[in-house]
């Protein structure tokens, strides 16, 4: 069995995909993350049959737009699990829910954005909180927009398919209720149940380019999304926020991100939950 080919990879290299990845993107990528380019990276070099990295950059480069759009997936990290940061599906249930209830009792619409929903867990996840805390939900209109910039997460979040294990550590009456077990060549696998899917529409945007997004929204979650930009780039993206969020509006982020010296149209109310100021 031959041995796969070892390419040269220089900084020189990886700094011209950095700045790719910058200019595509807007996401900046540290020099530290220099193994695991590579390691993404060979991976197209192999499909491709090409004999260096200098060859794939001038494909990329190139304009190549198939080529290009594989690239953003591969370099994007995409990590993600049911109900992650659990505190913030609480928070919903027991205290934005309840209000938007009252507060949008006349137009009886809610409407919900997940920013960077990768493969689909955290959308869903919103979803099964929606469904279990509204009685009469399908006397409302509740719509959940879940975009990515990554166009096979969206196409397995889509699929509402994941294997089995990825759900095993939720309670077993929310599993029974909204997730169906595959049988024969399906096993090993569940899939969202379709109420589920109805509520969520998915949609491949890079938060850099122009958004089609209007708003308002009431709850926005984008977590984990914005720690991949520079400062400067951060301000720009949670001013837009600001602008598509509803008056009363609420931002969820990442446990590792904070809005400090970045954007002052967000109060914080702890563990990285954020009130749109008035």
């Amino acid at each position: 069995m031959s041995q796969p080919i070892e390419y040269e990879f220089t900084s020189k290299q990886f700094k011209a995909f950095q700045e790719l990845v910058r200019v595509h993107t807007g996401i900046a990528i540290s020099d530290e993350k220099k193994e695991l380019i590579y390691g993404r990276l060979t991976r197209r070099l192999r499909r491709l049959k090409m004999d260096s990295f200098e060859e794939y950059y001038q494909l990329v480069k190139s304009g190549d737009n198939e080529e290009l759009e594989n690239f953003i997936n591969a370099v994007t990290t995409n990590l993600t699990s049911f109900f992650r940061e659990a505190h913030h599906f609480e928070h919903m249930k027991t205290v934005l829910i309840p209000k938007l209830l009252e507060q949008n009792a006349t137009s009886k619409k809610i409407r919900i954005w997940s920013a960077g929903c990768s493969t689909g867990e955290e959308p869903y996840s919103i979803a099964i909180t929606l469904m279990e805390s509204i009685p009469d939900i399908h006397h409302w209109d509740v719509k959940i927009l879940a975009t990515d910039i990554d166009s096979e997460v969206l196409a397995k979040a889509k699929s509402g398919i994941y294997k089995a294990e990825r759900i095993e550590e939720l309670p077993q009456e929310m599993i029974k209720q909204w997730f169906k077990r595959g049988k024969g060549s399906k096993e090993g696998f569940v899939r969202v149940a379709p109420e589920l899917q109805s509520l969520i529409t998915f949609r491949q945007l890079n938060l850099l380019a122009d958004w089609p997004v209007k708003g308002p929204f009431d709850i926005l979650f984008c977590r984990n999304v914005v720690i991949y930009f520079d400062k400067p780039t951060q301000k720009i993206l949670f001013e837009k926020f600001s602008n598509v969020l509803a008056a009363h509006g609420h931002m969820y982020i990442g446990h590792s991100e904070t809005l400090y010296k970045i954007s002052d149209d967000f109060e914080l109310l702890g563990q990285t939950i954020y009130k749109k100021c008035a």
